[in-house]
């Protein structure tokens, strides 16, 4: 009598992938050690020497990398590279602070575009599609990211960059365009201006790879609903090469990411002691192939957790959760810590609320107060919306907040990334 294998009820063997990874690592921790000024002194600086990292749980006594350390690096003092071997430098945005430089040899860029190339196969993309690119180009590293991954899977690269979005949909139209790669907020924007427009029927859109910030269920659904297309999260920093380190396959149940090249750690925030597959936390992430700029242990401040169970698409890569937010972007109000993330879930649970939101924080008398403005489904009726909605969020998250109903469309929309939170309190 055969037996057909469930693979939905099989947990990934972490122990097998750890020991496989835990080779690359004792590599990745020698060369890093000889190369890098940065790491040698770092590893000298916490008294461990590159032969006591044998395994992933020895990584528990090795010091983070942090964002303000590759800031204080800034330009170049995290090279490990000699000059001649960086063909390449891409950039944060710098918006707090100076930029972090990221230098890029001639195998990082081949290893970043075959990731990348890995997630559009993931998204069913294939060498006949004419994939449109919207993301910035230049320093940073989303735009070339993206062209560099469908030029290696060999299909059509439109790269129209971001903005001018009447160019963009005359491009769609006339080119036939079947996939774009987007940020959330630009791909609800060019859904609203299709739907503006009624041009729906004239496009060939069949996928969105979509990315560069947190967006939850409902605005997929209302990007897929307006489009008639599928879509897929894509996940991605600038320090770990850019977008396309991780991305979601056709059940959309958690990001599949590229084990033989990155390892992921998921660390207390609190803490920083290592957390077991399946238990929520933060992000920590090892290069292990990486060569201009390696990172060990870089804390993302993503927070997510690693699944615990095969996927069913066969694929044999792990999984992590879509991001549920950033411990950087955590609100501590009345004494509860809150993600935006989490009113993403109350708005996918309140029948009439649309995906844009608002979190407003004031301090009156001396008491914090939190207003979430939320857009309503055109036709729904507001009063019913905020009742239900406040009454989720107590129920969800645990704290009493005042909520204001807004129209559709009546929150700023944005070609980049869309702010949702504003602290105005003292």
């Amino acid at each position: 009598m055969s037996t057909v294998l469930n693979l939905e009820e099989i947990y990934f063997n972490y122990d097998q992938l750890f020991e496989a990874q835990a080779k690359q690592l004792r590599k990745m921790v020698q060369r890093i050690y000889k190369c890098s000024p940065f790491y040698r002194h770092k590893l000298d600086e916490a008294g461990i020497k590159p032969e006591q990292i044998q395994t992933i749980q020895d990584l528990n006594k090795v010091p983070f990398t942090t964002k303000a350390e590759l800031r204080m690096g800034y330009p170049l003092g995290l090279q490990a590279v000699p000059e001649e071997q960086v063909v390449r430098i891409h950039s944060s945005s710098g918006t707090t602070g100076k930029p972090i430089i990221v230098p890029y040899t001639v195998e990082d860029v081949n290893t970043w575009a075959e990731m990348m190339a890995r997630c559009f196969s993931y998204a069913g993309v294939s060498n006949r599609d004419r994939v449109q690119v919207t993301p910035g180009y230049g320093l940073w590293t989303a735009g070339i990211g993206f062209q560099a991954g469908v030029e290696k899977l060999g299909a059509m690269a439109i790269p129209t960059g971001p903005g001018n979005t009447e160019k963009q949909l005359e491009m769609m139209e006339d080119l036939q365009t079947t996939v774009f790669a987007s940020t959330s907020s630009y791909g609800l924007l060019l859904a609203e201006e299709i739907n503006k427009h009624g041009i729906k029927n004239k496009l060939a859109l069949r996928k969105g790879i979509i990315g560069s910030e947190r967006w939850g269920d409902k605005m997929r659904k209302y990007i897929e609903d307006i489009l008639g297309i599928e879509t897929y999260d894509i996940y991605g920093l600038t320090e770990i090469y850019g977008p396309g380190i991780a991305i979601d396959c056709k059940n959309h149940d958690g990001l599949h990411y590229w084990s033989d090249h990155l390892l992921f750690e998921i660390i207390d925030p609190a803490t920083g002691e290592q957390l077991p597959p399946g238990q929520q936390g933060e992000l920590v992430i090892t290069t292990l192939t990486k060569e201009g700029m390696p990172l060990l242990r870089y804390r993302t401040h993503d927070i997510t957790r690693l699944r615990l169970k095969y996927c069913s698409c066969g694929s044999p890569f792990p999984m992590i959760d879509r991001v549920l937010g950033r411990t950087d972007d955590m609100i501590k109000i009345k004494g509860v810590n809150i993600y935006p993330g989490q009113i993403d879930h109350v708005l996918k649970i309140t029948e009439g609320a649309a995906s844009e939101y608002q979190i407003i924080l004031t301090r009156v008398n001396g008491r914090d107060r939190i207003l979430i403005k939320v857009e309503k489904q055109e036709g729904c009726e507001p009063l019913k919306i905020q009742e239900e909605c406040s009454k989720n969020i107590k129920s969800r998250i645990g704290i009493k907040c005042d909520v204001e109903v807004v129209d559709y469309g009546s929150l700023p929309r944005s070609e980049k990334k869309s702010k949702r939170v504003f602290d105005l309190r003292e």
